[in-house]
């Protein structure tokens, strides 16, 4: 019994921090280093909040939006993607990212930020607001010519 509490422990373990190295195809987990490749490559930053294993609009965003290869393609074609996860069944993630939402005075995900290459805010938004991939894009598209 002992030996199956232990396996189930590191598995556990494995596949969470699998997630804190990949949190998706083109994704990526800090907003610092995203604004400084931003500078280079002269694209706007769209960072998501999310809460991804206790947020109904959160989870529905992942699996209507964010995870669609649509999306996926066409957002990493002009936009640095990032993700920022405060899950509760990663408590060294959670503790690692809720500064950052503080920092960016995120109240409530999901939300996005839409950033310049320069770092200015551009836009911010609930992403549940925009339900589908079409809808989606379209708001991106629209917050750069805040």
């Amino acid at each position: 019994m002992n030996i199956i509490k232990k396996l189930s422990i590191t598995l556990f373990a494995l596949l969470a921090f699998s997630g804190i190295s990949l949190a998706g195809d083109g994704w990526m987990t800090n907003i610092d280093k995203a604004l400084a490749k931003a500078k280079t490559s002269k694209k706007p930053v769209m960072v998501e909040f999310t809460g991804s294993d206790w947020c109904p609009p959160c989870i529905r965003m992942h699996k209507q939006v964010f995870s669609k290869d649509e999306f996926l393609k066409k957002a990493s074609e002009e936009f640095i993607l990032v993700k920022i996860d405060i899950p509760n069944g990663n408590k060294d993630l959670r503790a690692k990212n809720e500064p950052v939402l503080q920092k960016h005075k995120v109240r409530g995900v999901p939300t996005v930020i839409v950033f310049s290459p320069e770092g200015t805010e551009l836009d911010r938004f609930t992403a549940s607001s925009y339900p589908d991939v079409k809808s989606f894009l379209a708001k991106l598209k629209e917050s750069l010519k805040s």
